[in-house]
């Protein structure tokens, strides 16, 4: 008996080992158990999180929108306080959003987002009493899903890893303006619930070798603009690069060059609104993305992510007052302006010296093709003073109107307004306003497709003050709201990722209607005989341009789009400007 009795105690014994064991490994991850050359697949991502979850009261659990692999997005947030109401944390926490897993293939942050959460709640990392910290787990999923061990050429580990397009092939870092995918549109949604006051999204770069598995791409300061775009440039940045040497992480910014040696100097990188940073920094977010090396061991950027994201979260707590004031201030300072400006291009007057940790590099002839190489030696490391390109200015400037006049036909815009909180109202009345008017007088196209597109860029206008019927239904769209810069970033057809540049209207560059040459040729003459102003421009522009003058048709085509015969719906853009001070302004509600 006491045989039997003692068997089943050694038994009991062993079994609560076990379950002790499980316990505490319970919150072990891939990664870890790995030692550090797996990811977590897109299940074990989830479980994680739910898991966690239900251990620990700081943290909550949402599903948003949908996503075109037909899976929702997760929420994840941390707060010791257990509050998840978001309206009241926007007034009184700071807000940091991380975005994971927009490239799959780059899993770096997916590992590190999770070892931080669990870190938190575990107190292995002090809580920061005015920070909430919030992740979308992975944001790519069907990407995550399409799981494999070689689309990565360039990246050392993990083993095996997500794609970069998502369910329907699309990069999501390129969509965040044009909103052609149901991640896109769920993001939004979710951006606008959280409204974070820093934006970090988790990458691994492409590119050039160096000595850091660290770098940062900052959403480009002067862009950004005001006190906020100071404070990023002169404050986050350096405090982050310090607190990151004093841990034992070298960082620089992110190596922005193609197949040829850093150390020759590079251009930061300008992030347009179709790109995660570039987005957010229309609501005035300090934004930024973490850099990983490629070549370096995935342990080793993963870890290096985790320091990254904590630190940062360190620089939240200490500035907590000073960030929520700035963003405030830069809210309203946009809000009083009269001018905006597009097409950042490099200031040539200004630049930044880095003590730039690189490699040598040899230039051989390669094996492959018989052409020279690039060769990077590990084995000859060395630091020199480089030239860093961070100053930009803008190519264009536009004065910002009272609102903008949407015809009602076009609800793909109107639908992308409604899903970023910009308030617009309709019509109600048919009616004639004085309003000015843009025409598309030059753009140049893409040759291959892009995104789904065939991009627009050097997007120029005519502008001209004139009368215009509208019909009840109409939208019009104020400017003067939060969400100004997306507003102007959109409708504004020179910005570089404009509703426009992104193909929405191009129904408007085909001319609908034409004419017979052998028809018009008898019109064509009669309107010259009776416009005499008409004629004088015709002849001049026969004595002045030689190509025109031995070009019968485009001579034909000049007086037919000079004529009342030329439809007026070609390349005339359907959105009009109400300016400020007009009378048509006194009926804006705002």
């Amino acid at each position: 008996m006491r045989f039997f009795l003692s068997f089943f105690a050694f038994i009991f014994l062993i079994s609560c080992e076990t379950a002790i064991d499980t316990k505490q490994d319970d919150f072990q991850i891939a990664f870890e158990k790995s030692d550090g050359t797996k990811t977590a697949t897109y299940e074990e991502v989830i479980d994680f999180y739910l898991r966690l979850a239900k251990n620990h009261p700081e943290i909550n659990v949402q599903t948003l929108g949908s996503t075109d692999s037909g899976h929702p997005l997760h929420l994840v947030t941390f707060n010791p306080e257990s509050d998840f109401n978001f309206q009241k944390l926007t007034k009184t926490k700071t807000i940091v959003l991380v975005n994971n897993g927009i490239h799959p293939g780059e899993s770096d942050g997916i590992d590190a987002t999770m070892l931080l959460f669990r870190d938190l709640v575990e107190q292995k990392i002090s809580a920061q009493k005015n920070v909430v910290l919030v992740t979308i787990p992975v944001y790519n999923i069907g990407g995550m899903l399409n799981r494999n061990s070689t689309t990565r050429t360039n990246q050392n580990g993990p083993e095996a890893y997500g794609f970069r397009g998502n369910a329907k092939n699309y990069d999501l870092n390129r969509d965040f303006i044009k909103a052609d995918t149901k991640n896109a549109r769920t993001f939004a949604e979710i951006f606008h619930l959280v409204s974070p006051d820093i934006f970090i999204d988790n990458h691994v770069s492409n590119g050039a070798d160096y000595q850091y598995t660290l770098t940062h791409l900052f959403t480009q300061h002067n862009k950004l603009g005001g006190d906020l775009g100071h404070y990023l440039h002169t404050e986050m940045m350096p405090k982050l690069e310090q607190n990151l040497s004093k841990a034992n992480w070298d960082i620089t910014p992110y190596v922005n060059v193609f197949n040829s040696p850093p150390e020759a100097g590079f251009t930061q990188f300008v992030d347009h609104p179709r790109y995660s940073t570039g987005y957010t920094t229309l609501w005035n977010t300090l934004g930024m993305m973490v850099e990983t090396h490629m070549l370096k061991p995935y342990e080793k950027r993963v870890h290096g992510t985790y320091e990254l994201m904590k630190q940062l979260l360190f620089i939240a707590e200490k500035d907590h007052h000073k960030i929520k004031q700035l963003r405030t201030k830069a809210a309203e300072a946009i809000a009083n302006r009269r001018t905006y400006n597009l097409n950042w291009a490099v200031d040539t007057t200004k630049n930044a010296t880095l003590r730039f940790k690189g490699f040598k590099v040899d230039t051989l002839v390669s094996g492959v093709t018989g052409f020279p190489r690039l060769k990077y030696d590990t084995s000859r490391p060395f630091e020199k003073e480089t030239i860093y390109n961070n100053y930009f200015l803008p190519k264009d400037t536009v004065t910002i109107p009272e609102a903008y006049l949407l015809k009602k036909a076009w609800i793909e815009i109107a639908d992308r307004m409604a899903m970023n909180n910009i308030a617009f109202y309709e019509l109600e009345t048919d009616t004639v306003l004085t309003v000015e008017a843009y025409r598309i007088a030059t753009y140049s196209t893409r040759s291959k497709a892009y995104e789904g597109h065939y991009l627009h860029y050097d997007t120029g206008v005519d502008k001209d003050l004139r009368q215009v019927h509208f019909d009840k239904g109409d939208y019009i769209i104020p400017t003067s709201q939060p969400g100004m810069r997306y507003i102007l970033e959109t409708l504004e057809p020179q910005a570089p990722d404009s509703f426009f540049n992104w193909n929405f209207f191009d129904t408007i560059l085909q001319q609908k209607e034409g004419f017979s040459p052998y028809v018009f040729e008898d019109i064509a003459l009669k309107l010259l005989e009776e416009n005499e102003p008409l004629r004088n421009r015709f002849l001049l522009k026969k004595q002045e341009e030689q190509k025109f003058a031995e070009n019968w048709y485009a001579q034909l085509n000049w007086i037919y789009q000079n004529s009342p015969h030329y439809e007026a719906a070609h390349v005339q853009y359907p959105v009009y400007r109400i300016l400020k001070g007009s009378e048509a302004a006194s009926m804006v509600e705002n």
